[in-house]
């Protein structure tokens, strides 16, 4: 879960920009434009940088006395841009990234040896559609939607140890779609933008241990993440 630093911190860290260009982004007029001709460029490139909450939906074969709790941290974001323009309107916007986040697990029916750390790093790979609104002076706000999918470098997949003795195992890619909003800021010298999107996978990511009636996953029909990005884009 975010904390109060973390939206302090992105609080600063989105004034801190706008006072240093304050003087290209205000002082010249309400009519005048800063990065003019930014947007008629067929293609542009980025980088990124942002946090992460990622949770699990669990889908159970037989619903337990008590669902598997799980403590989320918050994860770090980093990765590049790629956009084409399509109109005034539209992009098409590919962003790979790296994104490393960790969750607990708790089996409150297991009795000892109950809580696995789950460390995950993930090589993310979304193609996105974004649909933006006309440009209002130096901002301009969009939606944006997409597919997805992703690499998780710690997932011991092919790990042969199983919960049995601690490894909590799972698939290596999994597929999502990711739907979010922001708003682009356009800025002396760049465009900075700071967006949300929701990341829902749409496949099991659960490796099972070879007893089938593991307490570990034997009950689990399917396991699916589900995440917060905020990232913070540089163009």
């Amino acid at each position: 879960m975010f904390k109060k630093k973390h939206v302090f911190i992105l609080l600063c860290l989105f004034l801190g920009l706008q006072h240093i260009q304050a003087q290209g982004f205000f002082r010249r007029g309400n009519n005048i434009k800063n990065l003019e001709n930014f947007d008629k460029n067929r293609w542009s490139w980025g980088y990124f940088l942002g946090f992460n909450a990622y949770d699990f939906k669990f889908d159970y074969k037989k619903h337990p006395t008590q669902d598997i709790i799980i403590d989320k941290t918050t994860g770090f974001n980093v990765g590049l841009i790629g956009n084409l323009r399509l109109n005034d309107y539209m992009d098409l916007r590919l962003e790979p990234g790296v994104m490393f986040t960790q969750r607990n697990f708790m089996y409150p029916e297991i009795p000892e040896d109950n809580l696995r750390e789950v460390k995950s790093t993930y090589v993310h790979i979304p193609l996105l559609m974004k649909f933006s609104t006309k440009r209002l002076n130096n901002f301009k706000p969009f939606v944006v939607g997409g597919v997805s999918t992703s690499i998780n470098l710690s997932s011991n997949e092919n790990n042969p140890d199983d919960n049995s003795v601690g490894e909590f195992r799972m698939n290596t890619n999994t597929y999502y779609y990711e739907i979010g909003f922001g708003i682009d800021f356009y800025l002396y010298f760049f465009k900075f933008t700071p967006s949300i999107r929701g990341v829902f996978a749409i496949n099991d990511e659960l490796k099972r241990d070879l007893d089938p009636n593991s307490p570990y996953t034997g009950n689990i029909n399917s396991m699916e993440s589900r995440a917060i990005f905020i990232n913070f884009t540089f163009q």
